[in-house]
């Protein structure tokens, strides 16, 4: 008996002495090491869609989908221009991140219990609260979802919108028929051609995509009915924790600095803020970035590189003429409240 508890103590002693060693073989995140270890982030976007996800004349990718590629990356990897952006569609854009294909998912992709409760995945943040609508032409005469029984119907197959429009119409007693169309290209030339007699999508999407038709957009008219709750935020893989919490942080972060008034131009100015706050937010004292598995300075890098989430807004989509709304941060009547980063 003695020998036996003197052999499960050293099993016991062994376990405690190796767990230190394996901790600091890691950051307990594997997506975390990955990424660190390659230099760049993988991130999924649409790559299609104004305002969000598109190549410039340049082929940089603009918008704020890629903007939220870029902050993650600045977060962990210290550079927002070490990312590959892998373009992804409705169909298969959960399975590049269930298959590791890509290490983070930002391509308006809504939270929803269904997703969360059967893909293995989870929404780290919202970064635009969206819902439903409907795009028709003003020659039409509609001015209102409840005139669009029997109307033809364009949608991506797969996505949340073809959910909540099918419920829509059954909830008011209407029928249509939909247009099951992947290609958003094609979609959106399916619908201006006249195949369908309205195009729905998030409405930010649709918004975004009017604008982008210059003269012709007096042409189309986007309903005021908004359908449906729409959360759009970045997804990761069940499993690993740590990289959930460091994407999430890394929002929570550019929210807290627009609420501080931080901006990318003043951002060095706050460095030496008396504000206890602001000085754990920057890294100029506590290690809320060694927490996480990050540089200190992670949220400074954010900042620095890309202004608050206000900053990211304006730049993509003020432009197309989407007001902010409940996507402004709370102290200005939005949705947008970061817990205490202490």
């Amino acid at each position: 008996m003695r020998r036996f508890l003197r052999a499960a103590a050293l099993i016991v002693f062994a376990g405690l002495v190796g767990a230190p060693v394996i901790h600091a073989q890691g950051s307990g995140s594997t997506t975390l090491d990955a990424t660190i270890k390659r230099g760049q982030l993988l991130c999924g976007v649409a790559g299609t869609t104004p305002g969000f996800s598109l190549p410039d004349s340049q082929g940089v990718m603009q918008g704020l989908d890629a903007d939220g590629c870029r902050l993650v990356a600045a977060a962990v990897l210290g550079d927002a221009n070490k990312v590959k952006f892998v373009p992804t569609t409705t169909q298969n854009r959960f399975t590049a991140l269930q298959s590791g294909e890509i290490d983070l998912l930002v391509r308006g992709t809504t939270w929803t219990l269904a997703r969360e409760g059967n893909l293995g995945l989870m929404f780290a943040w919202v970064i635009y609260y969206d819902g439903t609508g409907f795009l028709v032409k003003k020659a039409t005469g509609v001015k209102s979802a409840k005139e669009l029984d029997g109307a033809t119907v364009c949608v991506a197959p797969g996505s949340t919108t073809e959910l909540a429009v099918a419920d829509y119409f059954r909830l008011n007693n209407m029928k249509f028929t939909p247009i099951l169309i992947q290609d958003i290209t094609e979609i959106r030339g399916a619908f201006l051609s006249g195949r369908c007699d309205a195009y729905s999508t998030d409405a930010s999407a649709l918004a975004t995509f009017r604008f982008s038709q210059g003269p012709k957009a007096d042409e189309l008219l986007l309903l005021p009915d908004i359908i449906s709750k729409e959360p759009l935020g970045p997804v990761v893989r069940k499993g690993d924790d740590k990289w959930f919490d460091v994407v999430r942080w890394a929002f929570a972060a550019s929210i807290t600095a627009e609420e501080k008034g931080i901006t990318a131009a003043n951002v060095d100015s706050f460095m030496e803020s008396k504000d206890p706050d602001v000085r754990r937010l920057l890294g100029a004292e506590s290690d809320m970035g060694k927490a996480l598995g990050l540089d200190n300075k992670f949220a400074y890098n954010i900042v620095r590189q890309l202004g608050p989430i206000g900053e990211m807004w304006d730049k993509s989509i003020t432009p197309m003429g989407v007001p902010r709304g409940i996507n402004n941060i709370w102290t200005k009547g939005g949705l947008q409240y970061a817990p205490p980063l202490r």
